[in-house]
């Protein structure tokens, strides 16, 4: 199965979201942004997930999935600082 598949199922899932897949052969690992997760706990926010994909799960072309699940802030806030380097002057 080819990661991209993957990202357009959870990416039609999820309005807003951002999605990054990255894996082949059966194992991937997704990265889901979005503040579809507010409120929601860890549980609830891989279920959304499953729902997107379980069609392929049940087929057998996923058969490992490790998901990562933020909101737009929480990913911002575990983002490296950006350094600003203009000068003034």
């Amino acid at each position: 199965m080819d990661p991209e598949i993957i990202r357009q199922r959870i990416d039609r899932h999820f309005d807003d979201a951002e999605v990054l897949v990255g894996g082949g052969g059966g194992k991937f690992e997704v990265t889901v942004i979005s503040d579809r997760f507010n409120g929601l706990n860890p549980v609830g926010r891989h279920q959304a997930v499953y729902a997107a994909v379980n069609e392929h799960i049940a087929s057998g072309a996923i058969h490992a999935l490790s998901i990562k699940t933020y909101t737009h802030a929480e990913y911002e806030a575990i983002q490296p600082q950006r350094i600003n380097h203009s000068t003034s002057g």
